[in-house]
Parts: C-alpha cells; sequence; structure tokens
C-alpha cells in the first residue's frame, strides 16, 4: 500500500483488527502476543477470551487499545475504515493488507509471518494452500453463479473482489464480474443474469434454508443453496479448507 512501518521485533503486544488475520496469528503459534480483536474474530474460539474485545471492524474502541498498549496493529483495507486506521497510525506501528486474489492472501500470511517472527510457519501454510488449490483443475465450460453476501437490499459479490476469485477457483462463473465490487441488484437483474447457480454466503447476512424459496421464485431453473461465506471470503489460515471445500459443492 505504498506505507513503511516500523515495528518492534519480535512484536509482543499484537492488536488485529480482522477476522480472518486474528486466526491466522493463533495458526501461526502467536496467539499469546494477540492482546485486542474485534468483536467479529470468532475463530479460533479462544481468541476472544484470551484477548480484550476492542470494538467492530469499522467502529474501533480507541481508549481500549491505548489501554492494550500494543506495539503491532494488523488491519486491512477493505474491512476497516480509513479515519480510524489513520488516526491509530499516528501512535502506533499499523501494517496492512489489501487482498483481492488467492496470491495476495499467500503473500500476506508470508509477510505476517516475517512481521511476528515465524517465518518458516508461514511458508509452510502458504506452501500448503497453494497445493491443495492446485489439486484439482477447472472444467473447460464453467457454470455460471451468483454469489450474494445480503439482503433488503440484495447484495452480491462481483468484479476485483476476494470472493470474484474464489468464485473461479470454485469452479464457477461469476455472472456480475461485470459490475464493481458488492452493488446492490434487483430481482429483475437477477432473472435477467440467469445464473445455473445462486450461492447464498452465510455471511455477512445469515442467509438459511428459509430464504432457498425466495430466489427458487425469481430464478426457477436455477440451483440454491447456502454456502460457507468463510471458505469463501476469509483470506488466512482457514484457506486450508476452501479448496476440497469447493470441490464437494460440484458433487
Amino acid at each position: 500500500m505504498g506505507r513503511r512501518v516500523a515495528v518492534p521485533f519480535p512484536p509482543q503486544r499484537i492488536v488485529s483488527l480482522v477476522p480472518s488475520q486474528t486466526e491466522l496469528l493463533f495458526a501461526l503459534g502467536v496467539g499469546a502476543r494477540v492482546v485486542g480483536v474485534t468483536k467479529f474474530c470468532i475463530h479460533p474460539a479462544q481468541a476472544r477470551k484470551l484477548a480484550a474485545i476492542i470494538g467492530g471492524t469499522k467502529n474501533f474502541d480507541f481508549e481500549k487499545i491505548d489501554a492494550l498498549r500494543p506495539d503491532l496493529i494488523i488491519g486491512n483495507k477493505e474491512e476497516n475504515y480509513r479515519e480510524g486506521i489513520e488516526q491509530l497510525a499516528r501512535r502506533y506501528p499499523v501494517w496492512m493488507s489489501d487482498i483481492n486474489t488467492l496470491p495476495d492472501s499467500l503473500t500476506m500470511i508470508r509477510r505476517v509471518g516475517l512481521l511476528v517472527g515465524r517465518k518458516e510457519a508461514a511458508e509452510r501454510l502458504a506452501a500448503e494452500i497453494t497445493t491443495s488449490f492446485a489439486v484439482s483443475a477447472a472444467p473447460a465450460t464453467l457454470p455460471s453463479a451468483a454469489y450474494f453476501i445480503w439482503r433488503k437490499p440484495y447484495m452480491v459479490a462481483a468484479g476485483n473482489t476476494f470472493i470474484d476469485d474464489m468464485l473461479g477457483r470454485a469452479g464457477f462463473r461469476n455472472v456480475f464480474s461485470n459490475l464493481g465490487r458488492y452493488p446492490e441488484i434487483t430481482p429483475e437483474q437477477l432473472q435477467a443474469a440467469a445464473p445455473h447457480h445462486i450461492l447464498l454466503s452465510s455471511e455477512p447476512y445469515p442467509f438459511g434454508q428459509k430464504h432457498l424459496a425466495e430466489f427458487q421464485a425469481i430464478c426457477p431453473d436455477a440451483t440454491i443453496r447456502i454456502v460457507d461465506g468463510e471458505l469463501f471470503s476469509w483470506y488466512g489460515s482457514r484457506l486450508q479448507h476452501s479448496a476440497s471445500y469447493f470441490r464437494q459443492l460440484h458433487i
């Protein structure tokens, strides 16, 4: 992102502002050094018990963060808000990721490993994830899909997003990849796109079985299913499980 960040090595008091990067820190074996997390950092289960909760990803509790005296704060360009990050960066080392593709996530994993003194563990993890995605080859013609992240209004993951990249690796062609990032979609637009598959993410909106009929009425010929949003959108250590999950979607 063009920012230089000076970090004491190895950092001993880490605040993570991103759920997937919190899980990564624990997977790299530095969970004991994580002193602050967001209320959305639900993995691993002990993260919110061992560390203080410093608000959400887009509304930080600055007083709580100050009390933690962090020597490293880890955030993400998309998941956090600029004003809050800039305020924190005036007082603390704030390292930011910017992730739109699987290679971006692998670079982030390696860089975080370097930052926290766990280079070898990060390299092993990145190599494992790379191998898991290399196992299966995508079919010549991908079935079309629409990936919904919100309801009222309907919103989808479109082009230039990590989810769009994951959809391709999962063997789908995103019918809304020509649109920008997370647009609102009308039922008429969905009908016109006529995707073979409609994927309803389990997060951030908690789509459930009760919503299947709602979308089936719009696209009667589509296959509609609830999918694990974490395995499509979390770009840390949870990627270890994504490729095998994607293969199951086509069984």
